[in-house]
């Protein structure tokens, strides 16, 4: 009788490499979802003197949210080259360390009544300090999830980092919504808002206890001739190891890389992040509705995301992300006109918002391991952090501020549909670029 052949064992460096390298996202995504959260109450505290117009605050605040998305590119490209020069680990474990600091500021920072115009100034600087650390989160974390993963499940590792931002606006939303129902709003107002924030300290401290004690996993730089080992089975038209990608053709690639995850960008922020403050602002919900309703969108978002990664494993990413995309241009503004009828009831409301979260889950799924095959080792860190900071950039961090202002400017509740249905329209064609095979190939 012929020996068994051996069952695979699993590294122990690939699950700690799995949750280090998605705890920091967790930290992250779980102080933009607080701020979107409360993004009403902290346009009333910093951005509103007395007898202020609380519409144009609240354009200010989210305003000060786009300018923060503006610095992810530099953080991109800063924490990128010292990822791919100096190892994923010093750049993670100094982006976690910048994230959970400027949180924690944000909780204990003097409001407008104490500081006058000082207050969104200071606002808006930690905000900065926050987008040049999630600029670089991203693409050392990406990285380090695609490059550990098993044969075969770049996808389910790589949506590891989806999954984790949706747990952080889970979680961010959640508590938001638990101090609403605990505090009264004058309460809430006043203090109730500052409690969100500093949970920061401790998870963030968790997240660089982790990351401190990861070992460098990124493979050496290879030489002509050297070939990339193999991560999965290749197709026998895609056997040999693509030459790697020329300096030159970096940017082409992160202009492509945003183009196919510009729907992902706009249509996640709109539904998943701006929705609170839309509905209360143009709907006339009330403030715990609209996060119970923010809260129940991200459910859907969470529970879609890592079968969409691991389905991407199976049909490839193409396949996935084009019918996230087409379901979001399809649906977006019938959702939004059931949401707004009065004679909709409670329960389907709430499957819908569940239902618009799945299908942000569709593209986030499988788009970090889209963005890591699109760029080898050596840059891979810095390609893959600057398309996505790119597009949320323009797409996500301007999302509040557009459709905030496009619905005073118009009256014109539909802007959050078109604007999200916009871009995944417009992210069809890149997405139609993508080969159906290369999920199989080789990370270079």
């Amino acid at each position: 009788m012929s020996a068994a052949a051996p069952v695979p064992v699993r590294p122990p460096t690939v699950r700690h490499a799995l949750v280090a390298g998605s705890v920091g996202n967790f930290v992250e995504w779980y102080e933009f979802g607080v701020y979107g959260s409360f993004a009403t109450v902290i346009a009333a505290r910093f951005f509103t003197p007395d007898g202020g117009d609380r519409g144009q605050a609240l354009i200010a605040a989210y305003a000060a949210f786009a300018i923060a998305f503006f610095f992810r590119p530099l953080g991109a490209l800063l924490f990128g080259r010292l990822a791919d020069r100096a190892g994923r680990r010093p750049a993670l474990v100094l982006a976690v360390s910048l994230m959970t600091g400027a949180t924690a500021l944000i909780g204990v920072l003097p409001a407008y009544s104490a500081v006058g115009a000082l207050a969104p100034w200071l606002l808006t600087l930690l905000r900065c300090l926050q987008g040049l650390s999630a600029g670089g989160e991203f693409g050392g974390a990406v990285s380090l999830l695609t490059e550990t993963a098993p044969p075969g499940r770049r996808g389910r590792h790589g949506a590891w980092q989806s999954f984790t931002v949706a747990l952080g606006l889970l979680t961010g939303a959640g508590l938001a919504a638990g101090l609403a129902t605990l505090l009264s709003e004058s309460a809430l107002y006043a203090w109730g808002w500052r409690v969100a924030f500093l949970p920061a300290l401790p998870l963030g401290a968790v997240a660089l206890w982790l990351r401190l004690r990861l070992p460098e996993t990124a493979p050496p730089p290879r030489t002509p001739g050297h070939p990339a080992p193999a991560d999965c089975p290749a197709p026998a038209a895609a056997a040999a190891p693509a030459p790697a990608r020329a300096p030159a053709e970096m940017p082409v690639a992160v202009v492509l890389g945003v183009g196919r995850i510009m729907g992902w960008s706009a249509a996640g922020y709109t539904f998943l992040v701006v929705m609170p403050s839309y509905l209360q602002d143009t709907l006339g919900t009330t403030f715990r509705q609209a996060l119970a309703a923010a809260f129940v969108a991200n459910l859907g978002f969470a529970a879609a995301i890592l079968p969409a990664g691991a389905l991407s494993d199976r049909v490839g990413r193409r396949a996935v992300m084009l019918t996230g995309s087409l379901l979001v241009v399809l649906t977006a503004l019938p959702l939004t006109h059931l949401l707004r009828d009065p004679g909709t009831s409670v329960a389907t409301k709430a499957a819908l918002l569940a239902a618009s979260g799945a299908m942000i889950g569709l593209l986030a799924g499988p788009g970090p391991a889209l963005l890591a095959e699109m760029f080898p080792t050596r840059v891979r860190s810095t390609g893959l952090g600057l398309a996505y900071a790119l597009s949320n950039a323009v797409f996500s961090g301007c999302a509040g501020l557009i459709v905030t202002a496009l619905v005073r400017a118009t009256g014109n509740p539909d802007v959050p549909a078109l604007y999200a249905a916009g871009a995944c329209a417009l992210a069809v064609p890149a997405l139609l670029t993508l080969r159906p095979d290369d999920h199989l190939r080789p990370l270079r």
